[in-house]
């Protein structure tokens, strides 16, 4: 029997799912945040190990083993993109690969160890495979792409100050900033207004100031206001549609680069949509994909088949020589 691990590590989360070589998952571990970007290396490593452990003694309890060999390894971590990004994890990885040899004989290869960004397990994880595109909009945003020859394209994924359109944070933060302006009159009516205040219940518009500034609202808080704006939108508001409208052609241009990019015009292309935004909103789906089969008729929007950590799993069978789908 052939053991891998599958690892998300994402900015709220650390999923670890145990594979065999069919791809079935045999057990499953999670931890909290491992983006070592904004919560160090050493939090990052015990996230990892925790996920690990979780995973490895519930099936070592199931089956009554004391010790289990694990010949792949596939981790996506949120915060890795540069080489130095990837220096540090391997570092990482051979770490945990001391603190856990009482419970693991590992066996890795250089082939059979994946350390990849998580949008690249994003990408396989929802497509089964690597060829196509990943549409991630949550917190942030990011397009990722992959064609049959290997090439790759980002596009977006820069962050709340730099860019992340179309994602819950620029949703929300557009609403707020559209409520404010009415207030002032430099907009016209909008019941954004009305709706932040009975949410946060605010005695008035102004006291946003305390909630965001003073209280120094994460932007994870913040982007949960994108649900405000797209009940607003729902009820027939011009202003928060119009936000929502923008979101959605945001990620639209945004996946129409990424196809020119890396596909042939007449190719099709299987486009993976993840995330909150997509998942949580009204129409958010169905409009976004209606919009984009206006500019790229070959595209074929796909909701995930599998998880980023199945994805990461997948990765390191194909470095074994497995390929389970």
């Amino acid at each position: 029997m052939v053991y891998v691990l599958g690892i998300d590590g994402g900015g709220t989360k650390t999923v670890c799912l145990l594979m065999d070589e069919t791809g079935n998952i045999l057990s499953r571990g999670k931890s909290g945040s491992s983006n070592y970007q904004t919560i160090g290396i050493d939090a990052t490593k015990i996230a990892i190990q925790t996920a690990i452990n979780k995973a490895i003694y519930s099936f070592l309890d199931d089956k009554n083993y004391k010790k289990i060999s694990i010949q792949g390894l596939g981790i996506g971590l949120a915060g890795v993109g540069r080489q130095e990004d990837f220096n540090v994890i391997n570092n990482l990885v051979e770490q945990v690969k001391i603190n856990l040899k009482s419970s693991i004989n590992w066996e890795l290869t250089a082939n059979s160890t994946r350390i990849k960004s998580d949008s690249i397990i994003a990408l396989v994880g929802g497509l089964g495979h690597s060829v196509g595109i990943v549409v991630i909009a949550g917190t942030g945003s990011q397009i990722f792409g992959q064609n049959s020859q290997g090439k790759t394209k980002r596009v977006g994924g820069w962050g709340y100050l730099l860019g992340d359109e179309g994602s819950g944070y620029f949703i929300a933060i557009s609403g707020l900033k559209a409520a404010l302006k009415s207030y002032d009159g430099r907009l016209s009516s909008t019941q954004l207004i009305s709706a932040f205040k009975h949410h946060l219940n605010l005695t008035n518009i102004e006291s946003l100031i305390e909630v965001v500034y003073r209280r120094g609202w994460t932007v994870q808080q913040i982007a949960s206001l994108a649900k405000i704006v797209d009940q607003v939108a729902r009820d027939g508001d011009e202003i928060a549609n119009h936000i929502i409208n923008t979101a959605i052609e945001e990620l639209v241009f945004a996946t129409k680069i990424a196809i020119q990019s890396l596909f042939e015009p007449d190719e099709t292309v299987e486009i993976v949509t993840i995330g909150g935004v997509f998942q949580g909103m009204n129409h958010f789906h169905s409009k976004y994909i209606e919009s984009l089969n206006r500019v790229a008729p070959t595209a074929k929007v796909i909701l995930p088949r599998y998880e980023p950590a199945y994805g990461a799993g997948i990765l390191a069978l194909n470095g074994l020589g497995y390929f389970p789908h």
